[in-house]
């Protein structure tokens, strides 16, 4: 008897042994990036968001008000109708290169995806052309949503990455892009996993909240908060989140949402940076449950009126189910939200040309 409990207990350690080893192997893929270290993390410890080891949000947040595990069991296997669409999505594949140069533009590539033209320059925003997840059976976008792939991207002026979760930080097409960028500017604490993958530590700006970068050619990047979080592996918030406001040569102002539940930065961005042209919110992947860090459908108005700006657009849809919602919600949202402020809208479909103004 005892030799059959030492054999079933050096069976058990050796299966924990085994799933500890792939588990270690798996988390030390290139694609989980690095966590900050060096100079840029002495920068992080003296922020004044940075407090107990990790990044905060200006309001207390929760990530989830209720039960996590049965709201994550529930998004697996909980029986939610029109999540996916029956029918491939809506899209065009639009060439690029053919566009105008000496026009603003904005194309979506589905979900926070999309690519800026402003006084001719790229600025291309979370690309997730490959992958939004470290499982390559998860995830996967909707049927028609992912026409656009790396090799259909222009030469890359300026790379803007809102925070590093999968669904806004995609290794395959940041290695796919690498040679054809100029440069990269990201919320403090990103760019270890770009100089970590190989990207010019000289091309690479990390920015605090409220911070700014200049650049010769007429570009300031203002780095503004967001009510978020962030992390790709186990340990989380050790890299900032925010949102953009990209000020161009000719005057314009851009806002890039990114992620954000509602909170009091939106009006304050929208006092620091009046009339904005046009503000690209979040609205999709929302829950009761994790209001706090995305916005709701019936927060949506508010945010609007906080920013003023003269157009919106909204992403964070349209190729991924990431909530229990119906997958084309979003839409009615934001007509509605439109509807209610007064505001101008633009409903893009995926691969579709807006120009600005």
């Amino acid at each position: 008897m005892k030799i059959k409990k030492m054999s079933v207990l050096y069976i058990v350690l050796g299966i924990i042994v085994t799933i500890s080893f792939f588990a270690v192997v798996f988390l030390n893929r290139p694609q989980f990036g690095k966590l900050p270290t060096g100079e840029r993390l002495e920068r992080i410890k003296k922020s004044a968001h940075y407090k107990n080891g990790e990044w905060q949000n200006e309001v207390p947040t929760k990530m989830m008000t209720g039960n996590g595990v049965a709201v994550i069991l529930d998004y697996l296997f909980g029986s939610h109708p029109r999540t996916r669409p029956e029918k491939p999505v809506k899209s065009v594949k639009t060439d690029i290169n053919s566009l105008p140069k000496d026009v603003d533009w904005m194309i979506w590539f589905g979900h926070s995806s999309y690519l800026l033209q402003l006084s001719g320059k790229r600025i291309l925003v979370d690309p997730v052309l490959v992958s939004a997840s470290p499982l390559p059976w998860f995830n996967k976008p909707y049927e028609g949503s992912d026409i656009y792939k790396p090799e259909d991207m222009p030469d890359i002026d300026y790379m803007l990455i809102s925070h590093d979760h999968w669904d806004h930080l995609d290794y395959d097409t940041q290695m796919a892009l690498r040679s054809r960028v100029a440069e990269v500017v990201v919320p403090l604490g990103v760019g270890e996993h770009f100089e970590y993958w190989g990207f010019p530590k000289e091309h690479i700006t990390d920015l605090d909240w409220y911070e700014h970068k200049s650049f010769t050619d007429g570009f300031t990047f203002h780095q503004m908060p967001a009510r978020h979080f962030s992390g790709r592996a186990l340990k989380g918030n050790q890299a900032l989140w925010g949102s953009f406001v990209i000020e161009s040569p000719d005057g314009k102002h851009i806002f890039v949402g990114g992620d954000s539940g509602y909170a009091p930065h939106f009006k304050k961005i929208g006092q620091r940076f009046p009339k904005m042209n046009l503000a690209i919110l979040e609205n999709g992947q929302y829950d009761k449950t994790w209001a706090q860090i995305h916005t709701l459908p019936e927060q949506l108005p508010n945010v609007m009126d906080d920013l003023g700006a003269l157009q919106y657009v909204t992403v964070h849809h349209g190729k991924f189910c990431l909530s229990n919602h119906p997958w084309d919600e979003p839409l009615q949202n934001e007509k509605k939200a439109a509807q209610k402020t007064g505001s101008k809208l633009s409903v893009l479909e995926i691969g579709s040309v807006l120009y600005i103004n």
